[in-house]
């Protein structure tokens, strides 16, 4: 039988009123999709890449006693395109929120994210505030940086939105997923099917290229289409995943990466070093390199490395959401310490030795943090979805109907 056949719907005869004290039953909880080993493993690459870029990819003497063009000029050069690696993650996210929403409901999504998310953040936004505490020297910098409404935004995940310092200067993508989030909990409201989602996907084409040739910025904040090519993308590959190749989602996926690609002239653009050097990152080969990006997750998802089962690759994937928050607003201040206190380490150790202490971090917050606080959390709030009372209240008032 195909996926998408269905089976004409057999009168039934109406069913008895249930009992007024009979427990409304939960939505089942879907069956958890295939792990693609694979896909773990490129999420770390995007993040390592952005690190590279925080790291290396600067003209900055600041970080690491010397100009990173000075010690290691070559990987400057490679890691002045790292910033690429925040591309890689939306379009890895297009394919991975579109195959863990599938099949639930938007509450289940929500607490699926929710519980994903915010513990390792939390934990992240701590160990970041103490380290301002531990690093700036100037109380009444630190007053300001630290301040309480500062805090208070930035707990909620979308500091950017109300105009407020960024505590984790990596966190504005989190805004971004955010949004991404809401509008697939949107269609999932209507549920997901094939035909739904390929018209959802050209409706946000569509309306992303309209936003920029209005220039209206309230679409620019809905539709964001600096990156909707990337999340489009990834939805096209789940929906090929899913149902199979066509020429319709090969289309699909070409005009979302076409515009995608126009766009990213603009991203490209901003990612020049500073204006004052001479070294500018080029539009064709960050086309290159997130294009070849597109091959390896089709790879990964359509193609043979789709079969991998190899532990280590979740291992090494789970990594990828802590070190991120923690690899930029910690790891800075660690190696500027590092060079300040033992300069005679040497650049090259000294990100070597913070690069390996981010990610030992990151699998600590992993195992003490995200694993149990996010088993905890997301059962909590699975119960919030349908509390005993109100289970009560939507019996009594189907009994009442039926009455």
């Amino acid at each position: 039988m195909s996926i998408t056949s269905r089976t004409p719907r057999q009168p039934m005869p109406e069913p008895a009123p249930p009992p007024a004290a009979a427990p409304e039953p939960a939505a089942p909880a879907p069956a958890r999709p295939p792990r693609l080993a694979a896909v773990d493993l490129l999420r770390l690459v995007a993040a390592l890449a952005v690190a590279s870029f925080h790291y290396l990819g600067t003209s900055s003497a600041a970080y690491w006693g010397e100009a990173p063009d000075d010690f290691t000029h070559h990987l400057h050069r490679m890691s002045m395109y790292g910033w690429l690696g925040v591309e890689a993650f939306f379009l890895i996210s297009g394919f991975v929120i579109c195959m863990s929403a599938w099949g639930r409901t938007p509450g289940q999504f929500a607490v699926s994210r929710l519980a994903r998310l915010y513990p390792t953040y939390w934990a992240a936004l701590a160990l970041v505030v103490l380290c301002f505490a531990v690093t700036l020297r100037n109380v009444d910098d630190l007053k300001e940086t630290v301040a309480p409404r500062v805090i208070a935004a930035n707990l909620t995940m979308a500091p950017g939105a109300m105009h407020v310092p960024l505590l984790d200067g990596v966190a504005w993508t989190l805004w971004v997923e955010g949004r991404f989030y809401l509008i697939m909990a949107v269609v999932l409201a209507f549920g997901f099917t094939y035909h739904r989602m390929l018209g959802f996907c050209t409706t946000w084409l569509g309306v992303s290229a309209l936003t920029v040739e209005t220039n209206n910025r309230l679409l620019y904040g809905i539709a964001m289409p600096g990156y909707s090519g990337l999340f489009v993308a990834g939805i096209a590959l789940y929906l090929m995943y899913r149902f199979g190749q066509n020429l319709l989602l090969w289309m699909l996926l070409a005009v979302s990466w076409f515009f995608q690609l126009s766009m990213l002239y603009g991203r490209t653009s901003a990612h020049g070093i500073d204006d004052s050097s001479t070294q500018h990152t080029s539009w064709l080969i960050s086309t290159a390199l997130l294009t070849g990006f597109l091959a390896l997750l089709m790879l990964a998802t359509l193609g043979p490395l789709a079969k991998l089962q190899w532990r280590w690759l979740v291992t090494a994937g789970a990594l990828t959401y802590p070190f991120y928050l923690v690899h930029h607003a910690i790891g800075v201040p660690v190696g500027k310490e590092l060079s300040a206190h033992v300069s005679a380490l040497g650049p090259y150790p000294t990100v070597l030795i913070t690069l390996v202490a981010m990610l030992v971090l990151a699998r600590l917050m992993n195992v003490y943090v995200e694993n149990p606080f996010g088993r905890i959390m997301r059962r909590e709030l699975a119960k919030g979805l349908n509390p005993p009372k109100a289970r009560a209240e939507a019996a009594a008032a189907a009994a009442g109907k039926g009455g």
